[in-house]
């Protein structure tokens, strides 16, 4: 293919729906059709990324990748009450605009994606975030390591971002509601630093929905949030954690002791867990 249809396919808009349509006869065109037409052609994937739709806890979500990484998701939910619900077209345009690369439907995820958004281990999972601004790239590596089943509050996350304390729960905050890679830059694992789901990016029956797959008790979440208590100490280890830590989760109740900072826990004489690290340990 020559340089001049090369420049013609990186200035056109969204090429799915528009090859979609060219299905043999009028036929309903196969799902990776507009895949096909353009491996046919010769056009090199560098020069697009393609996308799959698949099933999480929370209903749709759109995943689109490239060569090597994955470079952006979405939900079909949308957040706000009254939106209409993110449409294939929608997510390709959305796509176009952020990176300015067309997406094309594929029929195959990834290796590892599956597994990923069912186990919800997306760590090992490559993911595209260098087009971001190195703030919001600190923030969302940030949230990537917050394990599945676990809650972290954002000054946690900002700590580990390493913003400006007096700034910095406001900034993760920002971040999160434009989160360019739902579900495996798993957000609804963030917190206020009350205890309270923070839920930036989604509404909070999407963020339930995504926390009770995972095994997060939110009736107790709540209620720990609700009576200010932000930690959880053992008694016998003399260690306190966040309360969703997997060391906090097994501490038996009779030897449970709440903290409402880590002010608090250290003067009672109890040391940071080093796992959940809620101090810089």
């Amino acid at each position: 293919m020559n340089h001049d249809h090369e420049e013609d396919f990186s200035s056109s808009g969204d090429l799915g729906p528009r090859l979609a349509a060219l299905g043999p006869g009028g036929a309903a065109a196969p799902e990776d059709f507009a895949l096909r037409v353009l491996r046919r052609a010769g056009i090199s994937q560098s020069r697009y990324d393609t996308y799959v739709r698949l099933e999480t806890a929370a209903g749709g979500l759109f995943v689109v990748f490239g060569p090597e990484a994955v470079t952006g998701a979405a939900l079909e939910a949308r957040r706000g009450a009254g939106r209409e619900r993110l449409t294939p077209q929608r997510f390709e345009e959305s796509h176009r605009r952020r990176t300015g690369r067309s997406a094309i439907p594929a029929d195959r995820a990834p290796a590892g994606l599956r597994p990923a958004l069912r186990t919800g281990r997306a760590r090992q999972l490559s993911i595209d975030l260098s087009g971001l601004p190195a703030d919001e790239r600190a923030v969302l590596e940030a949230v990537r390591s917050i394990p599945p089943g676990q809650l972290r509050p954002v000054g946690w996350i900002a700590r580990e971002a390493a913003l400006p304390p007096e700034s910095g729960a406001r900034v993760v905050a920002e971040v999160l509601a434009r989160n360019p890679v739902a579900v495996l830059v798993p957000c609804h694992r963030a917190t206020h630093d009350d205890g309270a789901p923070c839920d930036a990016a989604y509404v909070h029956e999407v963020g339930d929905a995504l926390r009770g797959a995972e095994g997060i008790d939110m009736v107790t979440v709540r209620q720990w949030a609700r009576g200010g208590d932000t930690l959880l100490g053992s008694d016998t280890t003399r260690i306190y954690c966040h309360p969703t830590c997997a060391h906090a989760r097994r501490i038996t109740p009779a030897h449970r002791v709440p903290f409402r900072t880590a002010r608090d826990a250290r003067g009672a004489g109890y040391r940071a867990c080093k796992s959940c690290r809620p101090v810089a340990v």
